[in-house]
């Protein structure tokens, strides 16, 4: 989606705004023997008080609300039986739809006596993340992102999870362009356009570089004993920074 009007600028933020309140909720509901659905049941009751559909469901009917992923889980997590558990690295993704705008947003966090790797793992995606914001201009490739992640990766010895990235966004959960950056090509030649939104949203591991599909059908894990980190924003290009719309003051 291309933004061109006030209207859809302020649209975009609306839902900006709810699904990073939404986050914030549910990291601070986080728990000690909280069972990923219990967690998963917070998120949902907040976007309904809003009038937000969670986009999983409403797009590609997800068993659940939110995205849960923890430790070795990379993306799509099924909120389900499983507790959270005092040194768990868990990955919440919030995604959802108001008045036919979407906005993406999700963050991983270290719960209670966590790993010191996964604490560094979490601040190493952080930092991609603050880099590939500065790269996000009118008229910067593509590609550069994709060198800015790894160099901060490979300077704190962590790893590019290479099959999972940013897309665009806005009328639906997932549109042009995709794989942003596409890391599957050394010379990806688009460039940013003004007023495209977009997900930005680097993943991080402890080793590996490919996330693998469990037979569920949904989530995308490592093997076991691998952390993994992923921060996201939901954003709009500009000549300068970015509008960043997933925050809470949105």
């Amino acid at each position: 989606m291309t933004v061109q009007s006030k209207q859809e600028l302020l649209a975009l933020k609306a839902i900006g705004r709810i699904v990073a309140r939404t986050l914030q909720a549910m990291i601070d509901a986080l728990a000690e023997g909280m069972t990923t659905a219990e967690l998963d049941q917070i998120g949902r009751k907040i976007l309904a008080s809003y009038g937000a559909r969670p986009a999983p469901e409403l797009c590609y009917k997800f068993p659940g609300a939110t995205c849960i992923s923890i430790n070795e889980q990379v993306a799509h997590g099924i909120p389900g039986r499983r507790k959270i558990r005092n040194g768990d690295l868990v990955n919440i993704d919030v995604s959802a739809e108001l008045n036919g705008y979407f906005a993406d947003t999700g963050a991983s966090v270290p719960f209670g006596a966590v790993a010191p790797v996964a604490k560094r793992l979490c601040m190493a995606t952080q930092e991609a993340l603050q880099q590939a914001l500065k790269i996000a201009k009118v008229g910067h490739k593509m590609a550069d992102l994709q060198k800015a992640i790894s160099r901060v990766a490979d300077r704190h010895g962590f790893s590019v999870i290479q099959n999972l990235t940013g897309h665009g966004i806005g009328r639906h959960l997932h549109e042009q362009p995709r794989h942003v950056p596409d890391n599957s090509h050394e010379k990806d030649r688009r460039r940013f356009q003004k007023g495209t939104v977009l997900t930005l949203e680097p993943f991080l591991s402890t080793g590996p570089r490919y996330a693998k599909a469990l037979s569920d059908g949904w989530t995308l894990a490592t093997a076991a004993g691998n952390f993994t980190a992923q921060y996201e924003h939901t954003i709009i290009i500009t000549e300068a920074e970015p509008i960043i719309l997933t925050t809470c003051a949105a």
